[in-house]
């Protein structure tokens, strides 16, 4: 079984009918599993940045602040106790923490699938037959946007997400400085840019390209 959708030209056209594998933009969504692989990409990538020193890393506090007993007041060792203004932390953040989880590959696939087929089911994904750019040029490569936007999605607000094939950097070089488009290498496609962006827009060579890969 198979899913059609329909494939335009740069003029927002619709020049022909292209058939989808179901095994792949045809995924059924599990909502779990969708957040698992959100989780993991999130703790793989976060950086670890507060680092509270304990009271050995203080600096100072060598010295005994008074003597043990005869003056009245509690007991103290040092000025970086734990207790005391400046000294160290308990139980504090550190650097050496680690947040990366772990997913196996075919979870991992088949959560993107999901994101992707449900782009599919919403008719919020763009085909277009290829990108014909003589240069770079982002006035260019805007209307090209600007037509699917308006003809095809039917709506004014841009939110999109790219994902080219790598090897033409004229597209890359066109759109990166345009508000409310990433454009993405294939070989860099994650589940969380694909939920990001409202809008998905891929070439049918990036079609075939997942097909071969993840069939």
């Amino acid at each position: 079984m198979s899913v059609k959708i329909k494939v335009y030209n740069q003029k927002a056209e619709n020049v022909k009918e292209l058939e989808l594998s179901s095994k792949i933009f045809g995924v059924e969504g599990n909502s779990d599993l969708i957040h698992q692989a959100i989780v993991t990409q999130m703790g793989n990538e976060r950086e670890v940045l507060a680092h509270t020193k304990t009271k050995a890393e203080v600096r100072g506090g060598g010295k005994k602040p008074w003597k043990q007993k005869g003056t009245g007041r509690a007991r103290a060792g040092s000025s970086r106790s734990p207790l005391w203004i400046g000294g160290g932390i308990i139980f504090g953040p550190r650097k050496d923490r680690n947040f990366s989880k772990k997913l196996n590959k075919k979870m991992k696939q088949k959560a993107l699938l999901m994101a992707i087929s449900d782009k599919v089911n919403n008719e919020v994904m763009v085909v277009l037959d290829k990108f014909d750019l003589a240069e770079i040029k982002t006035k260019a490569f805007d209307k090209i946007i600007s037509a699917l936007e308006k003809n095809v999605l039917k709506t004014n607000r841009r939110n999109m997400l790219i994902v080219n094939d790598g090897k033409d950097e004229t597209v890359i070089r066109s759109g990166r400085n345009l508000k409310g488009i990433e454009i993405i290498n294939l070989d860099n496609i994650n589940i969380l840019d694909v939920l990001k962006y409202k809008n998905l827009l891929l070439t049918e060579d990036v079609i075939k390209k997942i097909e071969e890969r993840y069939k």
